[in-house]
């Protein structure tokens, strides 16, 4: 559940954000990270544009902004594709004249967003490289496009989204994801040395265990369909007892988009209720 008076910061009223992977599957009550994300720059007074592979989806998203008062355009787009997300840069360019902030969040719609099960010996190739392309090269390709951007406007924040799987091991064989996320994590490190004298700052949210309504799908594939019983799992195996939300993401990336956070590039930020810092077993 969002916060009831969430963080504004003032200085992003009237900001163009770009953000990926807006539409979700699941419970369409709840809120996927990209979606949260669009909700909370909104409620700043940003103006979203937001992409995702399933264009319906990402219009479901538009609607709910649209019902608190935002100003959202989406279009359909697969973030692997080069061409794609070239037309994406330039239709918000378009839009809305600039990017000020761009928020890199994989798209579940692409069924291989999100984690896929196996490990080096049993992951297939065409697999492995799905999750290249959809975690790692979708990164690369939306950068490639709006660096240059940014750069020529003197100014710009991108948040990358990576996961505590780059940064142990959190109980379940997916080294493609593990990869990737921690991939993401060093190129938003060097990249954010490389733009650090020409105004943009990148730094990269890194998530714990997040109640998504992507949970029907983790629980079909490591829990034989157990929704409830995942539930439980990945609650206990947060020190604080519960797992966060789409919500807690969301105010980290947005904080990170702020001047709040102006001397603040190069940075992980784990969001994840003491997981990683905890040593204790269980």
């Amino acid at each position: 559940m969002a916060l009831q008076d969430p963080p504004i910061y003032p200085d992003l009223k009237g900001k163009v954000v770009l953000i990926t992977g807006v539409g979700q599957q699941g419970d369409p009550n709840m809120w996927g990270n990209g979606a949260a994300t669009a909700s909370v720059f909104a409620l700043q007074g940003c103006k979203i544009f937001g992409c995702d592979l399933n264009l319906p989806s990402a219009e479901s998203t538009q609607r709910r902004i649209a019902a608190q008062g935002g100003d959202m355009t989406v279009i359909q787009a697969d973030v692997t594709k080069i061409d794609q997300v070239k037309a994406l840069v330039e239709a918000t360019v378009q839009k809305y004249g600039r990017i000020d902030v761009l928020t890199n969040t994989p798209p579940p719609d692409s069924n291989v967003g999100m984690s896929q099960p196996g490990t080096p010996a049993s992951m297939p190739e065409p697999v492995w490289d799905a999750q290249m392309d959809v975690n790692l090269k979708s990164v690369y390709l939306l950068c490639h496009h709006v660096l240059p951007l940014m750069e020529s406007q003197g100014s710009g924040a991108i948040i990358n989204i990576a996961s505590i799987a780059a940064l142990r091991y959190i109980g379940k064989p997916q080294i493609a994801y593990s990869a990737t996320k921690a991939a993401v994590i060093q190129f938003t490190k060097a990249t954010a040395i490389m733009y650090a004298k020409k105004g943009v700052r990148l730094n990269v949210v890194v998530p714990g265990l997040i109640h998504t309504p992507l949970i029907g799908s983790l629980a079909d594939k490591y829990e034989g369909g157990d929704v409830e019983g995942l539930i439980r799992k990945r609650d206990a195996s947060v020190p604080q007892g519960k797992m966060g939300e789409s919500h807690d993401v969301a105010y980290s990336v947005c904080f990170l988009a702020s001047q709040a956070a102006r001397h603040i590039t190069g940075q992980k930020l784990v969001v994840d209720g003491g997981m990683v810092v905890n040593s204790a077993p269980g």
